[in-house]
């Protein structure tokens, strides 16, 4: 279930995002633009074909920010042959510094149905990468391993079902550049199994010195990890904080009432939340002069008479 629209990327890595076409006149400079890679759904030409093409035609050594969108052009296929390919020519890329892997939006294909695999290798084979995000779910197939990557500043997994396993490797790579870390724990129905002990050497503050962005968001157990937050010591260090599309009640508000205080951040992310308005004044009025930005709550389903049934935001 999506209750929030997931759409093209615009911009990536502080560059605007270019779908190239020779047949619409010059390619712009290959330093300019984030370049997304598509194959077009019914063409003849498969994804090695695209990349093949792209290699031929763009300086590849300048190019500064790739975006990888659908890579099928009939039925979805693994993500992993996507992978080698960039891996193998990861030499081609001296410049690259940001890296997307399915920025792919609902009415292309699902976010649980991303038939994703170990994105380690990429990482591994670009280690002058600053920026890496991923869409995709555990369940079909998205994992990583435990790294070391010196220049990483931004990683970011979106997704309706975050596997333990992915976190937990997260937790224990040594990623001494880190600025921002955003992860979608999504649903349990998509194989989203994560939990606060597994994020729980991020919380405990030291292990990304550098960190300033914190988002745990589109959980099933946002009031937990609201509560874990809240007398977690790696907020001081923060200027932004996310925990946004998840099931946040006042529960969790409450939580964060009682912890430290965080009117030193610059912004408070809960979107998608189930807070009441009398709660989310108390927020707002408690992180002061910080930006809580919280919008109108989520309805409640199910019998009034019944535990509420909450959703997060993205999980199909």
């Amino acid at each position: 279930m999506t209750h929030i629209d997931i759409e093209h990327l615009e911009h990536f890595h502080g560059l605007p995002v270019h779908n190239p076409d020779p047949s619409s006149g010059p390619l712009p400079a290959a330093d300019s633009v984030a370049w997304r890679l598509v194959c077009e759904y019914d063409e003849e030409t498969g994804f090695a074909d695209l990349w093949e093409q792209f290699l031929e035609t763009v300086d590849t050594t300048r190019v500064r920010a790739l975006v990888i969108g659908p890579w099928w052009n009939d039925e979805y296929t693994p993500f992993a042959p996507v992978l080698e390919l960039i891996v193998a020519h990861a030499d081609r890329f001296p410049a690259l510094r940001g890296l997307f892997l399915a920025d792919v939006e609902g009415e292309e294909c699902e976010i649980s149905w991303l038939r994703m695999c170990d994105v380690t290798p990429v990482l591994e084979a670009l280690p002058l990468l600053e920026e890496f995000g991923v869409r995709g779910c555990g369940q079909e197939g998205l994992a990583l391993r435990p790294l070391r990557h010196r220049a990483l500043k931004s990683l970011r997994f979106e997704s309706g079902g975050l596997p333990g396993e992915l976190v937990r490797a997260v937790a224990a790579s040594e990623l001494p550049a880190l600025e921002r870390l955003d992860l979608w724990f999504g649903s349990s129905w998509y194989g989203g199994d994560a939990t606060v002990e597994d994020v729980r050497p991020v919380l405990a503050g030291g292990l990304f010195p550098r960190l300033r962005h914190l988002g745990l968001q589109n959980s099933e157990i946002q009031d937990e990890i609201a509560a874990a937050v809240g007398s977690a010591p790696v907020i001081a260090q923060l200027e932004s904080l996310a925990l946004s599309m998840g099931t946040l009640s006042d529960t969790g508000g409450e939580a964060l009432l009682n912890g430290q205080p965080l009117n030193h951040l610059s912004l408070l992310d809960l979107r998608h939340h189930y807070l009441t308005e009398p709660m989310v004044e108390r927020i707002r009025a408690a992180c002061a002069p910080a930006v809580v930005e919280a919008g109108e709550a989520e309805e409640d389903y199910g019998d009034p008479d019944d535990e509420p049934e909450r959703y997060v935001a993205v999980s199909e």
